[in-house]
This record gives C-alpha cells, sequence and structure tokens, in this order.
C-alpha cells in the first residue's frame, strides 16, 4: 500500500477537519513579500496565521479535537498546558463548543498571554516552572478527574486539524514549490505535510514540506538521524512556540515519511527575521513564527522557488519584542554597545563624541563611570550606545576611535 495510506493521519482526515472548522477559523491571508524574494532569488508569500483568532494556528487542532468529543466527556470538561498558544487556541475552542476548560501554565509565563487566556473564559491555573511541569500537573488532574486531556501536538485530530493550513495555502498559492514552518513537537509540521504530500501526488508534481527549529531547541535533526525520538538535555531559545524538547511520537512516525528537510537557524537570525518582519512586511510575528523567514534570509534553502512561509502566530510579549529588536539591530550591526577606558582629563569625552559625529553615527546612551569595579585611580569607564548603518559602518567608526588612539571594545 502507499505510505501515504497507511500512516496515521490522511488526507481524508485533514480534509474532514476542513469541514468542521468551516465558519469557525478565519482563512488567514497571503501575503507576498518583494523584498525577500528579491533577496533568494524566487517568490516568496507569508501564510499569515498571526492574524488567526488567538493569534495563532492552534485553535484549528484544538477545534477539532473537542469538537469531536462524546457528550459526556464534553461535560466532564478538558484540561491542557502550555506557554501560550495552545492555550489561548483551547480557550477559544471550549468557549465556542460551551465546554469547560482548565489551562496549566508555568509560573512567570507572559502577562498577555495569561491574560488573553482568561479572557477567552478558560480557568488558568498556575503551576511550575516550565512546560513540562505544567504538562506533567494537567496531566494528573485528568487521570484524577476525567477531564480530557487536550495535548498540543500528539494527537490525530489535532494533526488533522492543523493540516488544513496545507491545503488552504494550495487554494491561495496553487503554483507554491517549497512550504517552510516551524516545527517544535511537530504537530503543524505533520499535518501539513500530509494534506501537500497528499495533494501534489494528485497534481503529478513535486511540493517540498521544510521545517524549522531554533538551533538550541533542535530536536528532530537527531531524532530523524537515529529513527528514533531523542530528547534534548536542555533547550534555550527566544521561539517559546517551538520550545519543546521532546518531538511528538505521531507527528515524528509522519515527518520521517515525508518532509523533505528539518534545518535550523541560531538565535541571532531569530532576532534579524522579526526585525525584517516589521519593517519590511509590517508583520508583528513571535520568534517561532519568524523561523521560515530566518531560514530563508540565512541561504538555508536551496532553490527555493514560489516558497510559501508559515508565519504561525502572533502573540508576542512586548518586553520581548523589546529585547528582540536590540538583539536583531545589534546583528544586523545598526545597533552596537562600545566600551573604553580613558584617563580622567578634560576633553576624552568631546573628542570621542566629534569622531562619532564625523563618522555619521549616533549615541543613544552613554554610561560614565569614575568609580568601582577594576577601575584605577585616575581612569574613567564609559559605555556608549551607537545607533549605526550595518556592520562596514559600524567597523568605520570603530576605526576612527583607534585612529585617535582609544581602544574600544565591543559589547554587543
Amino acid at each position: 500500500m502507499n505510505t501515504l495510506e497507511t500512516l496515521p493521519v490522511t488526507l481524508d482526515d485533514v480534509l474532514k477537519a476542513q469541514e468542521l472548522l468551516e465558519g469557525i477559523i478565519t482563512k488567514t491571508p497571503v501575503e507576498s513579500s518583494r523584498a525577500l524574494g528579491s533577496l533568494v532569488g524566487g517568490n516568496v508569500f507569508f501564510k499569515c496565521e498571526n492574524l488567526q483568532r488567538a493569534g495563532s494556528f492552534k485553535v484549528r487542532g484544538a477545534y477539532v479535537r473537542m469538537a469531536r468529543l462524546t457528550d459526556d466527556e464534553k461535560k466532564r470538561g478538558v484540561v491542557a498546558a502550555s506557554a501560550g498558544n495552545h492555550a489561548q487556541g483551547v480557550a477559544v475552542a471550549a468557549k465556542s463548543l460551551g465546554i469547560n476548560a482548565r489551562i496549566y501554565m508555568p509560573l512567570g509565563v507572559a502577562l498577555p498571554k495569561l491574560a488573553a487566556t482568561r479572557s477567552h473564559g478558560a480557568e488558568v491555573v498556575l503551576h511550575g516552572h516550565n512546560v513540562d511541569e505544567a504538562l506533567a500537573e494537567a496531566q494528573r488532574y485528568a487521570n484524577e478527574t476525567g477531564a480530557v486531556f487536550v495535548h498540543p501536538f500528539d494527537n490525530v485530530d489535532v494533526v488533522a486539524g492543523q493540516g488544513t493550513i496545507g491545503l488552504e495555502i494550495l487554494d491561495q498559492i496553487p503554483n507554491v514549490d517549497t512550504i517552510l514552518m516551524g516545527v517544535g513537537g511537530g504537530g503543524l509540521l505533520a499535518g501539513v505535510a500530509v494534506a501537500i504530500k497528499a495533494k501534489a501526488k494528485e497534481l503529478g508534481r513535486e511540493i517540498r514540506v521544510i521545517g524549522v527549529q531554533a538551533e538550541n531547541a533542535a530536536a528532530y535533526p537527531p531524532s530523524l538521524a537515529a529513527d528514533a525520538l531523542v530528547p534534548l538535555k536542555k533547550v534555550t531559545t527566544m521561539a517559546d512556540g517551538i520550545a519543546v524538547g521532546r518531538p511528538g511520537q505521531l507527528p515524528f512516525s509522519i515527518i520521517r515519511e515525508l518532509v523533505d528537510d528539518v534545518v535550523t537557524v541560531s538565535e541571532d537570525s531569530l532576532a534579524r527575521a522579526l526585525i525584517f518582519l516589521l519593517e519590511r512586511a509590517k508583520m508583528v510575528v513571535e520568534p517561532a513564527g519568524a523561523v521560515g523567514v530566518a531560514a530563508l534570509m540565512d541561504g538555508k534553502i536551496e532553490n527555493p522557488g514560489n516558497t510559501a512561509v508559515v508565519l504561525s502566530g502572533g502573540n508576542i510579549d512586548p518586553m520581548l519584542m523589546l529585547k528582540v529588536i536590540q538583539r536583531g539591530l545589534s546583528a544586523a550591526g545598526r545597533f552596537m554597545t562600545v566600551r573604553m577606558m580613558l584617563d580622567d582629563r578634560p576633553g576624552s569625552l568631546a573628542t570621542i563624541a566629534r569622531i562619532i559625529a564625523e563618522n555619521d553615527a549616533n549615541v543613544t546612551g552613554l554610561d560614565h563611570t569614575r568609580l568601582g569595579g577594576s577601575i584605577s585611580m585616575g581612569d574613567v569607564s564609559i559605555t556608549i550606545n551607537l545607533e549605526t548603518k550595518g556592520h562596514e559602518h559600524g567597523e568605520q567608526v570603530l576605526g576612527a576611535l583607534r585612529a585617535e588612539g582609544f581602544q574600544p571594545i565591543v559589547v554587543h
């Protein structure tokens, strides 16, 4: 039999999920990006799930899973655990279906995500210091009370629901060659791969499906290489939406058969991609939703052709956005912090200011310290935040300072 027909989720499952979601979700728009297209030498389109209900694709799978519960199961209510997007998706789906939802979120979860989940009517319980601890408590509660546990990715209905994005992409971009998206547990990537590969076979052509992970949270490459689930010992990334240390067994069984590749991107690349989306596409996207853009900007995808990038979510904490913007500008050479030791005599700071001004850079902050730490008597430490126009311009400013006898050290 054909591999597509023997997988745990089939095209028929995705088509039925699409029918179930009719009138419930938003058919999110597709926007073209000339700027990114010219960079990679092809047409690039953004599938804007950041504009979906509750701010991400997660409502698709959550609704399909919960709509298929029996009347008795619905009366018992549902329980889930998440740091953000899955929580909001479950909360929205529960409200639409009239089901009581209890959601465990880790202590320290971003306040906007906490407030949004509660605003959709779910009961939120803060527990544990990470999602894994919250998941364990949610599972314990389900076992104790009979509430139905709604897993974020390791479930047939959830995977089928996420796969409806693939059907929409084919309808909106019929000539698509490559589809990129972030992958954490794997529910989105698995669902889209099922829909796309089955439809591509019907059409008699090839369409590549590629997953992207943050390199500090990349469990899929080693798992695919070993053909077995390989959990990570540590996960550290700004992309909390895909910060999953162990692939889901169900998605993995599909991804290893259908997905063409899984690539990784750095934190600096993620930050640059978010800046690009803000400036050039006018899109507010969370880090997990920007990994596909980062992969294209890094040249990780060869011969992309007509490319669709799933912007999977837009739920970013404003405080994180501030940090990411600064990191992104620094990675692009447009923001630089330098530190210098000076003799404590009049005129030194004025000379530095003159050099910076003559080289067309802009000072955005300055710290001038005479005492403390390892500073010797008669010395001054200054730290200057600079706006520059790129890496070459930054080196020009540093070179001008060195030419005048200063020894600037780039902090970041």
